[in-house]
Formats: structure tokens, C-alpha cells, sequence
């Protein structure tokens, strides 16, 4: 499964936690950049000019060094690990998403990132019954040789940690790496610290908002094989991390419970939808068997890469985009749409919607969303 990457040079990782820091930087548009200017140092010099092509007044420029070394000190001083996409100790399941971080602060033990992981998540006001279950699959996923990540909520995920603490934990934070949160798991925070991986692509010192929770949830999906929901209601943000899952290519497992229970109706729905029912651990490790034979194909990395052209052919491309232009705004909306419509709609070629909408993104002018969808700001 190893998309076999190399050691990144100390500069280039720089430079590539400085870019993602950067303004409308983000995961998507970090690939992409990486992809057609294949270092972050030469993409940062190429900046100023594609944002102001997207329409960018105002000149784009790069995250300060003097935040970067901040965060490098932060990091040195709490014995982290930066974790930069591209590089050999980047987990390969995470690394085949199409939105994976660009950069993470790892706290711990990171030879966890080496091994299968397997995600358990739920609602925050589990039930005894909901509690026990995540505790004894977890433990006993972790006695199959399975790291087990979370998001580290309180309720499900806490109990997870519980059952698999001793086999090895991966806790993903949507705040910084050294903000725990909620505060009523202080201490089983600092023993995954001291057994198992804290990671986050957050800045140190960052407070968890409620827009962070999706990024994380990615992560969480992202790095395993598949997602067991214990329970979650309806309208939970657990669900979320099933849809990612799911949007990902991961399987996704369910406990079935009762109908008169809330926090059932998520788990429920979702085996309607076509998710593992799941009532024995059983039931996961046979999935995950047949699995085995599958392999994450790599990212394209070269979607942007072309060969060298002459002047002529600079112009007609330089009118292509700007005909491109006109016609990805006219298609664009408030209202998130698949990029995949688009160049259906606009019957472009594909790397020229990419192209109009990197620096679009770049200039401010649109927000990408889950799914490959693109909206205006």
C-alpha cells in the first residue's frame, strides 16, 4: 500500500507548513500547487501572480517566517513531530484523500502512523450499553494488532480510548495539539501522549471551533480502514464522519439499536444506507479481511504537470483561461456545486477548471467544501 515516498529536505518541509499557512491556502489547493510547481519554495514565489490572475487586488503573500518559527518552537519545546505531506513518514491511507493535510503536529509516538488503523466514533451522551460496546471493540480490535483512532469527545470516544489504550490510540484534535478538549478528558489525554499519537493540523495554542470538527473528522476517517458508529442521533456531527468515510472509500460499520432510542437513529439509518451491520467484532475483522488483497491507489500528482511551451502556445492557453473564466463564473454560484458538473457544464478540459479554480481560490474569490464541491465565497 506504500505510495512510496521519499525524505523531505528540513527546508522544503518549511516551506511547506509556511505555504498551508498561508492565506486561501488550502488542502486542495496545496496539492495542486505542489503538483505543478513541485516544491512549496517555488509555489510561494508564483503566488502574488496566480492570485491576481483569480482577481486578487490586494498582492498575496506568504505566511511570515517569523509565525513559522514560532510554531517550529512550540513544537520543538513540546517534543512534537512535524508531519508534512509528501513525506516518508506521512501515513499512506491519509495521503490517498484528496483533502489530506497538508501538515500535522504530532505529539507522541508516531511509528502508530505505520500500522492499520481502525476509526470508532459516537455520541457524546452515550448510553451505558453504547459506552460498554465501544470499550470492548476497541479492545478487542486492538488484540488484532488494529490502532484505534477518535476524535477524542467525551462519551464514545473517550470509552474507545479506554478499551484500546494498552494496543495503541490515535487521537485526532480539531483545536492545537496542546489544548485539551473537552477539559473533563485531561487525563486520558496525557496518557495517549505518553502511549499512543496526538495529531492535529491545527496551529498550537488554537481553541476548537465548530468548523474545525469536519477538517478533523476527515483526519479520523482518513487514516483508517474503516468506521464503526456506535451511536449518534439524527442530526449528529458523527454522521459526518460516516459521509466522509464513505466519500473516502472507507467501510463504514453501524451497531443497530433500538428504534425508540435517539441516538440509535443515526447508526440505524446509515445500514439502510448500506452500511456494515454490524454485532460482533467478528463482523469487522471479516470485512477488513477482504480488504487485505485491496491497495490505496496513489493521488495524482501530476494532474497540473505539462511539458514546456513556446510562446504560441502560452497565448492560445492564456486565451483558453480567459475564456474559462467567463464561463466556471457564469456556472458558480453561493451554492456548492461538484467540480465535476462543471466541466461537464462548461465542457472544458479538466485541468483548465483546476487551473481557474486554483487561483480563484487563491484570490479569495471562491471556498471549496467535502464532496469536490466548489461554491462563491
Amino acid at each position: 500500500m506504500s505510495l512510496s515516498f521519499k525524505a523531505l529536505p528540513l527546508p522544503e518541509k518549511i516551506a511547506r507548513l509556511r505555504l498551508i499557512r498561508t492565506e486561501n491556502v488550502g488542502p486542495v489547493t496545496f496539492r495542486q500547487l505542489i503538483n505543478h510547481y513541485h516544491t512549496a519554495e517555488r509555489a510561494i514565489e508564483f503566488l502574488p501572480e496566480l492570485a491576481k490572475r483569480g482577481g486578487r487586488k490586494k498582492p498575496l503573500v506568504a505566511c511570515a517566517m517569523s509565525k513559522v518559527n514560532k510554531e517550529l518552537d512550540q513544537l520543538d519545546k513540546a517534543g512534537g513531530t512535524l508531519i508534512v505531506l509528501g513525506d516518508q513518514l506521512y501515513p499512506d491511507a491519509l495521503a490517498a484523500t484528496e483533502d489530506a493535510p497538508p501538515i500535522m503536529m504530532a505529539l507522541g509516538h508516531t511509528h502508530l502512523l505505520e500500522q492499520s488503523c481502525f476509526a470508532i466514533v459516537g455520541a457524546r451522551n452515550a448510553s451505558a450499553v453504547g459506552l460498554k460496546i465501544a470499550t470492548s471493540f476497541s479492545r478487542k480490535l486492538g488484540e488484532a494488532v488494529f490502532i484505534i483512532s477518535s476524535g477524542m469527545a467525551r462519551g464514545i470516544d473517550a470509552a474507545a480510548y479506554q478499551g484500546a489504550m494498552a494496543s495503541g490510540t490515535i487521537a485526532v484534535l480539531a483545536g492545537g495539539a496542546d489544548v485539551i478538549y473537552p477539559r473533563e478528558n485531561t487525563e486520558i489525554y496525557h496518557k495517549i501522549k505518553e502511549t499512543g499519537l496526538i495529531i492535529t493540523e491545527m496551529p498550537f495554542g488554537t481553541q476548537p471551533q465548530a468548523r474545525h470538527f469536519p477538517r478533523r473528522n476527515r483526519i479520523i476517517s482518513g487514516l483508517a480502514l474503516g468506521v464503526l458508529i456506535v451511536e449518534a442521533t439524527h442530526r449528529s456531527g458523527t454522521l459526518i464522519t460516516a459521509r466522509l468515510a464513505s466519500e473516502q472509500g472507507r467501510e463504514v460499520f453501524a451497531i443497530p439499536g433500538s428504534p425508540l432510542d435517539p441516538r440509535s437513529k443515526g447508526p440505524n439509518s446509515l445500514i439502510k444506507q448500506g452500511a456494515q451491520l454490524t454485532e460482533s467484532v467478528d463482523d469487522i475483522l471479516e470485512v477488513l479481511a477482504l480488504m487485505d488483497a485491496r491497495s490505496i491507489s496513489e493521488p495524482q500528482y501530476d494532474l497540473f504537470h505539462s511539458p514546456s511551451m513556446n510562446e504560441t502556445m502560452e497565448k492560445s492557453l492564456d486565451e483558453d483561461l480567459t475564456k474559462a473564466y467567463v464561463l466556471i463564473k457564469e456556472k458558480l454560484s453561493h451554492t456548492a456545486v461538484a467540480i465535476d458538473e462543471l466541466i461537464r457544464l462548461t465542457k472544458l478540459e479538466t485541468s483548465v477548471v483546476q487551473t481557474v479554480l486554483l487561483e480563484l481560490e487563491l484570490a479569495g474569490e471562491i471556498t471549496r467544501h467535502a464532496g469536490n464541491r466548489v461554491s462563491f465565497c
